[in-house]
């Protein structure tokens, strides 16, 4: 059997483990919660105003002190809305998979045994060449 096909296969099964489920059913709740969804919107134009006042020629300091303080007070609560934090646990978790995965990748193509790829600890930035941690 062909690798990519093989790869193919694993990212299917990768679709029914239980971080994947649990990030898909996080993203779902949040894309559909309405108030979330307004908060993300008002700070997506809170942003675009500052960043257009700091464009300006002629900047106006008060006022963009005032919209940068406006852009803080939603991404705070944007980031404290609980479907936020609930996504934002579940994508941690499945990035961690996915690192080990990656892990597991970066170690066969070093010519390591990729069946003793132990989850990676921290960080994995997927470089091995600044990494010793994974094999």
């Amino acid at each position: 059997m062909d690798v990519i096909e093989l790869f193919k296969q694993a990212a299917v099964a990768m679709q029914s483990d239980m971080r994947y489920l649990a990030l898909d059913a996080a993203r779902r709740a949040m894309d559909s919660d309405q108030e979330l969804q307004d908060l993300i919107g008002q700070f997506n134009l809170a942003r675009m105003d500052l960043n257009n006042e700091m464009v300006k020629d002629e900047r106006d300091e008060a006022h963009i002190n005032e919209l940068n303080n406006r852009v803080s007070q939603l991404y705070q609560q944007v980031m404290n809305h609980e479907k936020m934090k609930d996504f934002n646990e579940a994508k941690a978790e499945a990035e961690k998979m996915v690192a080990h995965i990656d892990a597991i990748i970066n170690t066969a193509m070093n010519g390591g045994d990729p069946m003793l790829v132990q989850e990676p600890q921290g960080g994995c930035s997927g470089s091995c060449s600044s990494c010793a941690g994974c094999h």
